[in-house]
């Protein structure tokens, strides 16, 4: 079953493009959408249902793979060094920010947004299924050559990935209410977090398992990554059954040099998009610390792999409890308020993380705490996404969106390695305080941003 959208695409006028935009009137200029109406999309309550279920097999095979903490315990087991943990940040915002933007034009130009949906949810799929067929023949023994399979099927991983985002975050903005996608978020990241935490504290208790030092123990890495596998090939049917109408071909196919261009006309010619991006480039400098928290905790605490348990958990739960209050939020009185609060939030992590590995009177399981306040990280990139939806037209989100995670992806591909360089040549101390001070900059610069609601009511 199929349905025709309205005229004014729902929720969405179009917007002018960026160029033409700078020459318009001030609030045009600030990259913020004239007055938008709020209709519903014809079956919207129906896709809004599977948006939720995809997201909940999403979170649970997520939750076996998470970047803080699982990966980078894989590569300390078959590896150990700090520069190859920092090649996940790495490999992760590659994948998530040039594959988007060269698949930009072929998103917008599909006729149905969900068969993309299902091809690259299901090879992420499969990516996992290898990976555990992978790690079953070897049992994890150190060589040479596994850390390189390792990150090369990770690197075609999250470059499928990157693309996935923007074929799911361009359904939101097609299928999905403006003001029902935090809702969405909170739906999707609760649900989800709960499931996924009862499955972890099941499963991850019989497959983790502590053995001597911090790379000893017995992980049946082999069974945590086909249960990712298997999730993500059920998210990806589920997206199989949204009822979504054909659109028309947008735009012509542009080479990668011509998307460059464009993502660098979007960038100067919209100075509210522009804030967004250099903000979106300092919470990427906090991605770069991901994979060095556990290794932190357990080097520093003496803790075994049986740690990773409670903060697998307790992220999950902190991105599910961080939901609830920002997706009513971001409803009621916009994402830019949310913004202001998660990034002043984020700050805390890294310091807490320093203050407790060092404290002789704060106990080992108050680093927990440290991976609860790391889940606001997924929640801090949905809502960057989710603003730039509101300041831009529905033709347009794919290359907002693939321009967003770009400048997102720069320090990570830049700087990950370095800093796991650097934190094994001068401690963690120095580059964790370097990296709050970047989100904090991050943070003062969040309250130069537009309130695209704000200005838009005022216009009525």
């Amino acid at each position: 079953m199929s349905f025709e959208l309205p005229d004014d695409h729902s929720e969405t006028q179009p917007l002018h493009s960026p160029i033409s935009r700078a020459h318009r009137g001030s609030d045009e200029q600030e990259g913020v959408a004239p007055a938008r109406s709020v209709s519903e999309p014809p079956n919207h309550a129906h896709n809004f249902r599977l948006a939720v279920i995809y997201m909940v097999f999403m979170r649970t095979g997520w939750i076996f793979k998470t970047e803080s903490i699982i990966m980078p315990a894989v590569l300390d087991v078959i590896g150990g060094s700090g520069w190859l943990r920092g090649c996940l940040p790495m490999l992760n915002r590659l994948g998530q920010s040039l594959p988007p933007m060269l698949a930009s034009d072929r998103v917008r130009g599909a006729k149905l947004k969900k068969l993309g949906l299902f091809a690259t949810t299901s090879t992420m799929g499969v990516c996992f299924l290898l990976l555990a067929a992978i790690w079953a023949i070897t049992e994890g023994a150190k060589s040479w050559w596994l850390p390189v399979v390792f990150l090369l099927i990770y690197g075609v991983f999250f470059t499928v990935t990157g693309i996935n985002m923007v074929i799911l975050n361009t359904i939101s903005g097609k299928l999905i209410r403006v003001d029902r996608r935090g809702r969405l978020s909170l739906l999707g990241t609760v649900i989800g977090a709960t499931i996924a935490v009862v499955c972890g504290w099941y499963f991850l208790n019989r497959w983790l398992v502590d053995g001597s030092g911090v790379d000893g123990g017995r992980a049946h890495f082999e069974m945590i990554f086909l249960v990712t596998g298997i999730t993500f090939l059920g998210a990806a049917v589920v997206g199989l059954f949204l009822r979504e109408a054909p659109d028309e071909d947008l735009m012509r196919r542009r080479g990668g040099k011509d998307l460059l261009i464009a993502a660098y006309e979007i960038f100067q010619a919209d100075r509210n998009f522009r804030r967004l991006a250099i903000i979106a480039a300092l919470f990427g400098m906090y991605l770069t610390l991901f994979p060095h928290y556990q290794r932190l905790g357990r080097d520093r605490l003496e803790l075994g792999l049986s740690a990773l348990i409670p903060w697998v958990l307790a992220q999950n739960i902190g991105a599910a409890l961080f939901s609830i209050p920002t997706g009513w939020l971001a409803d009621r009185y916009g994402n830019r308020l949310v913004l202001k609060l998660i990034m002043v939030v984020l700050c805390i992590a890294p310091l807490l993380a320093l203050a407790i590995a060092w404290s002789d009177e704060l106990q080992p399981a108050w680093f927990t705490i440290v991976f609860g306040l790391l889940g606001l990280t997924p929640v801090a990139m949905r809502f960057l996404n989710n603003y730039t939806l509101e300041i831009a037209s529905r033709d347009e989100h794919p290359s907002y969106l693939s321009t967003l995670a770009f400048a997102m992806a720069a320090p990570p591909i830049l700087l990950s390695p370095l800093i796991g360089a650097l934190i094994d040549s001068i401690g963690f101390e120095l580059v964790f305080a370097i990296v709050t001070g970047c989100v904090f900059a991050g943070w003062l610069l969040v309250f130069t941003l537009a309130e695209p609601r704000k200005l838009s009511s005022g216009s009525k």
